[in-house]
């Protein structure tokens, strides 16, 4: 299925993960229980190992992060600084009576206090939980109510959220106030942090304990909690180290939010873990912006969204070239499947392709990638991480043969694996069929064992009696000249049970029109059978997409047939 592109001849670096076959086909978990440190009676914690650890090497006073501002602030900190700062904030919060178990969230900006409030939060046992710097007062009483939280870490601005809905909110016992501008009832972070030692014994954890936990967004009903373990730093250190191919000299930035799992699994725990100097970017998004933080910090490895990448093939392919970005040697992706398009552009643009992958906020890490060592067939996402047993099951549970549509499903259980849906173990139960995790997702595997997203299993449309995956219309519709952005749904229809209805994002340099509308169609008919094109279109400025960059299909739906929107808590871009 599609073209390939093979991998380079030489590398810049030569990657960690080799042959990937042969690491595959001999992979057992116990060989590598030695890459992250434990302590005597094979306890461990995720925290130390993401920092402490690297404090007891010359890593010490290597640069963990770089943290650029909107505002021209750009700042370093070591390692060593981190351990520090985290220290002192676990100090903090023991003072307040803060033990192994306990609900603690940051609900902040992407600035240091986040990342040293998490660090802090899981040397102390309790279980740290990011939110949304965007997040509503619905989706903050959500989440701060079902998890019974008991210390909330914010700002002054972001207070105000929390003030509305303090009432409904037994459980939250105090507000840590890092700019030092709460009331008197508030716990001053500068002040403490000020008076707290840098010394601190972490909390010895054994490897099921939680973690973290971050609400997944709910289609019709509440978010449910997704609770992950101290053990998910072992798949998370390993996927970082083979996926995302980090390396001793690497500046890396991943450009996930912290309020989602990619920006703690990738962005705090599995980089530092391997020691890696890690880019924080604050500001808002603009293509010029984020060119100027791969010129002035000379990135290496950017991990990022299609959504971003979209986004930067709308501003021109004039734009790059007006910075120096012959730092970048490796480009991955995730957050939805990977249009063969942007793999094409990137090539164009930076001379490397993308690297797609697949995984979930349930999975807790990469279980299926592209890796450097492997050729690229654009549009799939690649094989399945070692020590993951990945297949296609019929909805009875029955494994099928390769080129077969069916449900993914990943054998359990992992290192990464969540442990539970807080409070709701019907819900985590509802996730297992026949000794398989059931990830919701369609996708077939071709002749060479990579694997092919086609949709989410409630989005699958069925027209005319055939089954069309909404994701390969939507590959094919990107591939024309004047669309950045497409969303696919199925629309009830009494002749053909439905037909596929597109709602289109334009380049810049395009409008909307009939002739281009009909253009459109002529163009999806030529590259898919005759059932699979769009007989209604809709263009619209943006479309509605998560955090994490998942074009939000349902909302689409939601509109257009009049239905009830569901949670909208992780909405990104509001196109409706």
């Amino acid at each position: 299925m599609g073209e390939i592109i093979k991998k380079p001849k030489k590398f810049k670096i030569e990657p960690n993960l080799k042959n990937y076959e042969e690491m595959y086909k001999r992979f057992d978990w116990d060989d590598f229980y030695g890459e992250i440190e434990w302590f005597e009676g094979k306890k461990l914690n995720a925290a130390y190992n993401a920092i402490d650890r690297q404090t007891k090497t010359w890593r010490k006073n290597k640069v963990a992060l770089y943290c650029d501002g909107d505002d021209g602030e750009h700042q370093e900190y070591s390692f060593l600084d981190l351990k520090n700062l985290s220290n002192k904030f676990a100090n903090i919060l023991k003072e307040y009576d803060v033990s192994k178990g306990d609900r603690i969230f940051v609900f902040l900006p992407r600035i240091l206090e986040l990342y040293v409030s998490f660090l802090g939060i899981i040397k102390t046992g309790a279980i740290a939980s990011n939110l949304f710097a965007a997040f509503g007062t619905n989706a903050l009483e959500d989440r701060l109510r079902d998890s019974g939280a008991k210390i909330i870490v914010t700002n002054s601005e972001l207070k105000k959220r929390v003030d509305e809905i303090k009432d409904k909110l037994p459980e939250l016992k105090h507000m840590i106030i890092v700019d030092g501008e709460g009331t008197d009832e508030d716990i001053d972070y500068k002040v403490e942090m000020k008076k707290a030692s840098r010394d601190f014994e972490i909390e010895q954890m054994d490897p099921e304990d939680p973690l973290f936990m971050l609400y997944t967004s709910g289609t019709t009903g509440k978010p449910k909690g997704i609770v992950h373990t101290h053990y998910a730093i072992l798949q998370e250190h390993l996927s970082m180290k083979w996926v995302l191919d980090i390396h001793e000299d690497d500046i890396y930035w991943c450009t996930a939010d912290p309020g989602w799992v990619t920006g703690i699994a990738y962005g705090i725990l599995g980089s530092w873990s391997n020691g890696t100097s890690s880019v924080v970017y604050g500001g808002r998004f603009s293509p010029e912006k984020w060119y100027s933080v791969i010129e002035r910090r000379q990135v290496t490895v950017w991990y990022t969204a299609p959504t971003a990448i979209r986004m930067l093939m709308r501003s021109g392919e004039g734009s790059p070239k007006n910075y120096d970005l012959e730092s970048l040697r490796y480009l991955c992706s995730v957050g939805e499947p990977l249009n063969p398009e942007a793999i094409h552009w990137a090539l164009n643009v930076f001379g490397l392709p993308l690297h797609d992958n697949w995984w979930q906020t349930e999975t807790g890490s990469i279980l299926i990638a592209n890796y450097p060592s492997m050729p690229i067939k654009p549009g799939s996402m690649g094989k399945p991480f070692p020590g993951i047993k990945v297949s296609i099951l019929d909805d009875n549970g029955k494994e099928l043969p390769r080129g077969k549509k069916g449900n993914l499903a990943i054998r359990p259980p992992w290192p990464s694996m969540m442990k539970a849906v807080w409070r709701d173990s019907k819900k985590y139960k509802s996730y297992f069929k026949k000794g398989w995790y059931i990830s919701g997702d369609v996708a077939l595997i071709d002749e060479d064992g990579y694997f092919w997203f086609i949709g989410r299993s409630d989005d699958i449309i069925k027209t005319a009696g055939e089954r069309v995956g909404p994701f390969e219309v939507e590959s094919a519709l990107v591939e024309h000249p004047a669309i950045v952005e497409a969303g696919v749904i199925g629309k009830p229809d009494p002749i053909r049970g439905e037909i596929i209805k597109a709602f289109v994002s334009l380049k810049k340099e395009y409008k909307p029109s009939a002739e281009l509308e009909d253009d459109i169609k002529q163009f999806i008919k030529k590259r898919l059978a005759g059932h699979a094109y769009p007989r209604e279109m809709e263009f619209r400025d943006s479309l509605p997409k998560t955090r994490s960059g998942k074009i939000m299909r349902r909302l689409l739906k939601a509109q257009e047939l009049g239905l009830p929107i569901g949670d909208t808590s992780t909405l990104e871009e509001n196109g409706l």
